[in-house]
């Protein structure tokens, strides 16, 4: 139980480096009182421009591989068995620690790159069919949330698919743990995107757009 607290807080305190915090700070703005209040990329995207959108993607991102690396680090030799594991509990602290920042008032972001981010550090293969599924949405009806949600669910089912056929060579009672978690970083993606699905729904979300000139509306 120890190494999976340690993975836990680990990512919990990789995840409370608060990019789009930090650059709106930077360029005299508080993230969480423009926009949509959203301390992550889309809101720094559609409140300064693709660039800084880039930017914080990327640092969130970053965050995330950095937290499952230092696990991996420290427990790989030791606690070989639940290795992969222990890299989604660093990716759900990562996660968390964005999402609910205790410095901040627990008012964070939406942990979209986190999970990717983790996604690249979990299992590349996973996180490149989220990655295409998640442009394919963006490109084709330019919803940065319903792209989100795909990343997720990819998390989720490629993880129970890939343990299924024996990819992650781990033994059920393992597999199951992997499952759980997964389901937990999945379900607290959909969770922070509860208002997003509604107006998803009502045909009333937002449009973003990454790839081309049209306006952001």
């Amino acid at each position: 139980m120890l190494p999976r607290v340690i993975a836990l807080l680990i990512g919990y305190g990789f995840g409370l480096f608060q990019t789009a915090y930090l650059y709106g700070r930077v360029h005299g703005v508080d993230i969480r009182t423009v926009g949509s209040g959203n301390a992550g990329t889309t809101n720094t995207l559609r409140t300064f421009g693709k660039k800084a959108g880039y930017i914080v993607f990327a640092g969130d991102c970053l965050k995330a591989i950095l937290a499952v690396l230092v696990v991996w680090l420290i427990f790989h030799n030791r606690c070989p068995e639940i290795e992969r594991t222990l890299r989604l509990y660093a990716g759900l602290g990562a996660v968390l620690g964005h999402n609910y920042p205790f410095y901040m008032n627990f008012k964070g972001g939406k942990g979209v790159a986190c999970t990717a981010g983790l996604g690249i550090a979990f299992s590349w293969q996973i996180f490149l069919v989220g990655l295409i599924l998640f442009a394919l949405s963006l490109a084709l009806v330019h919803y940065v949330s319903l792209g989100s949600l795909f990343v997720g669910l990819t998390l989720l089912f490629g993880t129970i698919i890939a343990g299924s056929i024996g990819f992650f060579g781990m033994t059920r009672p393992h597999l199951m743990e992997l499952y759980i978690l997964a389901a937990i970083i999945s379900g607290q993606l959909f969770y922070r995107h509860r208002e997003n699905i509604v107006r998803l729904i009502k045909g009333q979300e937002r449009k973003t757009y990454f790839f081309t000139k049209g306006k952001n509306s």
